[in-house]
């Protein structure tokens, strides 16, 4: 008897409970935070790119984090993104740090500068475990920039670009009217070039009307968009003057900082795994264009001659001799990204087999 009882005393009891919380009022889910992030890019792959980091926050964060991403020049000008986002008037940026290296040329260190025998995934490496990322972070204070970075997406080596004719050696280079941006434009400075620093959209329109004799951008599908095939049909591969970059993505520190730790960790993660997909997705899809370019719309796609990319490395020394005489936190940098390469890629040089050698094994 006693067991009906508190049977049907608990019974009442719940639908009693049941009832009052039916009656009371659902409790409103607390709004995500929202992120505006523009990016240096109006369409393309890079877009696309920056679009599937923007994704793996989204998968990761669920309902409290998005980030609402713009094209290029919906808020400010590319040059003045950074100051955009240390400002606030962005909450972040997606870029590479080539487009403000005119604050200090120490920027190009971090992605576009010289190679010592290492591509952008030793460079990458580097900012991760040897200390590159915190000697960015030292150089954004010492910059008073209100930012936190994170890198990713390991570039393949860019082309040396597109000419009026194909270069056949060294001897072919001095006088041309080229575009490039960053250190680069310094090193072919030294080369004997005359440099025109233009944005990507304007490249094509600018050797269309000869303004330029040569012009390079990034790789094959970003050249093809550009419809570069147009105005020329000599493209040459392999170059030293951005043979590693990779994307910057910045967030305003104070807005940065007021995110949970969870939050920020995804943010964090979220550009090392995007890391992997950049170079799977990009190199299947640059090596589709090149075909494209190629046996479909006409182009001759040529090799950069040896002496041309030795006279590189030349005039990389010269640059950033020049430089770091009288940047101390420069020669800084580079001598951190030195040690590192001469230990990395000694054993990657040791171990690696000559992966062309057996390409040619097979393919010819």
């Amino acid at each position: 008897m006693t067991n009906t009882y508190n049977r049907r005393k608990f019974l009442g009891g719940s639908a009693i409970a049941g009832a009052a919380a039916l009656a009371t009022p659902a409790i409103a889910q607390t709004e995500p935070t929202v992120l505006k992030m523009q990016a240096a890019w109006g369409g393309g792959i890079f877009l696309e790119n920056a679009q599937s980091y923007v994704n793996r926050v989204h998968a990761m964060a669920g309902d409290s984090l998005r980030i609402d991403l713009l094209p290029v020049d919906s808020v400010v000008k590319t040059s003045q993104m950074q100051d955009a986002v240390h400002r606030g008037v962005l909450d972040a940026a997606h870029y590479v740090p080539s487009y403000w290296y005119g604050k200090s040329k120490t920027a190009s260190l971090f992605g576009t500068g010289p190679c010592y025998g290492w591509s952008s995934q030793e460079v990458l490496g580097w900012v991760m475990y040897g200390g590159g990322q915190e000697l960015f972070d030292e150089l954004m204070a010492s910059l008073q920039l209100n930012v936190v970075s994170f890198f990713n997406s390991p570039m393949p080596a860019q082309p040396l670009g597109w000419f009026n004719k194909r270069i056949e050696s060294m001897a072919d280079i001095p006088g041309l009217k080229y575009r490039t941006v960053g250190l680069a434009a310094d090193v072919m400075l030294e080369m004997g070039m005359s440099v025109v620093q233009l944005p990507g959209g304007e490249i094509q329109p600018a050797m269309k009307s000869g303004l330029i004799d040569a012009a390079e951008f990034n790789n094959p599908t970003s050249d093809r968009d550009f419809g570069m095939q147009d105005v020329s049909k000599d493209y040459m591969l392999a170059s030293f003057h951005q043979s590693q970059e990779f994307f910057e993505v910045t967030f305003n520190k104070d807005t940065f900082n007021a995110l949970s730790a969870e939050q920020q960790a995804i943010l964090r993660y979220a550009s090392e795994a995007e890391n992997s997909n950049f170079y799977w997705n990009n190199t299947k899809r640059y090596a589709d264009d090149l075909n494209t370019l190629r046996d479909e719309q006409g182009v001759n796609v040529w090799r950069t001659p040896d002496d041309v990319m030795e006279a590189q490395l030349n005039a990389w020394d010269l640059v950033t001799d020049r430089i770091a005489a009288e940047d101390p936190f420069f020669a800084k940098v580079m001598e951190s990204q030195k040690a590192y390469a001469k230990n990395v890629m000694g054993y990657l040089n040791l171990n690696q087999p000559d992966y062309r050698l057996a390409y040619n094994h097979y393919f010819g």
